[in-house]
């Protein structure tokens, strides 16, 4: 499972993907690059972090 967030949803994120996953999560902070092509799963805004589990 894998969630792509910006700054304003993360704390969202890691309660979702704990409620679905029932695991902890890893979260990440994604380059620069990546950030330039990746949009947050929760809004419009440009993705910070990716909480995922691998």
């Amino acid at each position: 499972m894998k969630i792509n967030c910006c700054k304003n949803h993360v704390e969202h994120a890691l309660d979702m993907f704990v409620a679905k996953a029932e695991t902890y999560p890893i979260l990440t902070e994604l380059s620069e690059k990546e950030k330039l092509s990746t949009k947050c799963d929760y809004c419009e805004e440009t993705a910070t972090y990716l909480v995922a589990n691998a």
